[in-house]
């Protein structure tokens, strides 16, 4: 699918990004510092070119603990430098931690906590990314796109060509799963179902962008409160659309599509937002009742239509002419190639190696 862009009218930057792994740095923003008391070990690591499960692997065999033991609140990508909170079961000591020498791994904090580090335990992740190949302007070009992606509500929030397999069929296998050809690995099913929903929600979102209505409320939307203050944002259907389109505009609140299941939470019935969604089942030509067989697959959920971006600056390294630095902060679920498509105006090319693992999503 050919995903519009929002800053179609800015000029990208073009180049190549994850050349090399240092161009591709994430330092995690945890929800919550180590307490220094407990039994479990909370440890900052940096990693470089390894995937968070294969280094989670490593550790677990380091240390004589099993791997599923070990807790951490998000995946990082594997061909980058990244550094990342994980939690270690008693009774390692943070001196084994300290202590450990592993080939791309370094352990750089230690503190003792009174629970496991559990998936979302996690604010955010500021990503500095260099782009090389480019050419003279780029981070003017690269600075004002940010500046136009940070007005509310935020960058387009696609998933990218990532999520659909290098062959591009993953969602085609999701929609075969879900019309009766099952396998024997449900993880692998529900990859791909979750690869269909991804696909229908970049088409209710292309849509949504296509008709000029990314920045507008619509009766019926599913809109997210925005969470402010360490307070998580509740979910509420569109009464007004006049007084929440004012709301979307001052970054308060922010509309959800659809992640198709039959425990989905949908637009009121009759609304033009619940005939935006239908209409993109019928498109598919995927019966809203299909989802019911692959519940245990696929519940459904409700994911931000955009997604806000926070500190974010262009520049360029003078020892290395052709390069353009960008870097940003983004919340917790949310994915730099993202944003870097719209820099770029370019499908960022996915790291090598096998697809990643679904999202569950947070939003």
């Amino acid at each position: 699918m050919d995903l519009p862009f929002l800053t179609a009218d800015l000029s990208g930057i073009g180049g190549a990004l994850r050349a090399r792994a240092e161009d591709f740095v994430v330092d995690e923003v945890p929800a919550y510092p180590p307490s220094g008391a407990g039994d479990h070990v909370f440890a900052r690591i940096e990693k470089r070119d390894h995937a968070t499960p294969f280094a989670v692997k490593l550790i677990a065999a380091a240390l004589g603990v099993q791997a599923r033991d070990i807790g951490t609140a998000g995946l990082k990508d594997r061909r980058a430098v990244t550094t990342q909170w994980i939690s270690l079961p008693p009774p390692v000591t943070p001196d084994a931690v300290a202590a450990l020498a592993l080939e791309g791994i370094r352990v750089l904090e230690v503190a003792r906590h009174n629970h496991k580090l559990r998936t979302s335990h996690l604010r955010a992740n500021r990503f500095r990314l260099r782009v090389r190949g480019v050419t003279d302007g780029a981070a003017e070009r690269a600075r004002a796109i940010l500046v136009r992606l940070a007005e509310a509500p935020g960058a387009p929030n696609f998933y990218g060509e990532q999520r659909f397999g290098r062959a591009g069929d993953n969602a085609a296998r999701g929609r075969a799963i879900l019309l009766g050809e099952r396998s024997r690995d449900r993880s692998r099913d529900r990859f791909f179902v979750s690869s269909l929903q991804a696909e229908l929600f970049n088409a209710w979102l292309a849509a949504r962008l296509a008709d000029d209505l990314y920045r507008t409320a619509l009766p019926g939307d599913v809109m997210h409160k925005r969470p402010r203050d360490g307070a998580p944002g509740g979910m509420f259907d569109c009464a007004d659309a006049a007084a929440e389109t004012a709301r979307l505009a001052a970054g308060e609140i922010v509309p959800t599509g659809p992640m198709f299941g039959d425990r989905m939470r949908r637009p009121a019935d009759r609304t033009p937002a619940a005939a935006r969604e239908a209409a993109i089942l019928d498109g598919a030509g995927i019966p809203r009742e299909a989802w019911a067989a692959v519940r245990a697959l696929a519940e459904g959920t409700r994911r931000d239509a955009a997604i806000p971006i926070t500190d974010a600056s262009a520049s360029v390294e003078p020892l290395e002419p052709g390069t353009v630095d960008v870097a940003f902060t983004l919340p917790a679920g949310a994915y730099a190639t993202t944003v870097m498509r719209e820099v770029m105006k370019a499908e960022p090319e996915p790291e090598p190696g096998a697809d990643p693992e679904p999202e569950l999503t947070r939003e």
